[in-house]
């Protein structure tokens, strides 16, 4: 396998297909001028934006409205060196609509720490890109 044949692009479906199968990703923003990446459950929702539940008294949630942030999530297994990566990049809002919150705290994602009062944020899948990497083991 060459190494032009080990990377792939994926078109946007291709990525929020894969997307929409992941449970962890990470989102990527700045806060207080640095970079920082924040691992986090979410879902897509029908408009196939990014959905995240946190609490009320997470960082993340006054660093990220209203602004453009990067979502990733990926697959990788080791043993036979392939996966893929998809990224989304869009802004971030607070779901603040009491209906769309409402259909949201039972459609949207669910969190692995247990949340009261949980905020959703929508992120817009502005520009969705991905690729796959293609099992190269054994190649040098």
């Amino acid at each position: 396998m060459s190494q032009n044949d080990a990377f792939r692009a994926l078109d946007r479906q291709e990525c929020l297909r894969l997307l929409a199968e992941a449970p962890v990703g990470r989102v990527v923003y700045t806060r207080q001028a640095l970079p920082a990446v924040l691992p986090i459950n979410f879902c897509l929702d029908t408009d196939l934006s990014v959905l995240l539940r946190t609490s009320p008294d997470s960082d993340v949630i006054r660093a990220i409205d209203g602004v453009v942030v990067a979502f990733e999530a990926d697959e990788f297994d080791a043993t036979t060196q392939s996966g893929w990566s998809v990224v989304v990049t869009g802004r971030a809002t607070l779901v603040t609509d009491p209906a769309e919150h409402e259909r949201l705290s039972y459609s949207g994602p669910t969190s692995w720490m247990p949340l009261r009062d949980a905020v959703l944020v929508r992120i817009e899948s502005g520009i969705v890109t991905g690729r796959e990497l293609k099992g190269t083991h054994g190649a040098r």
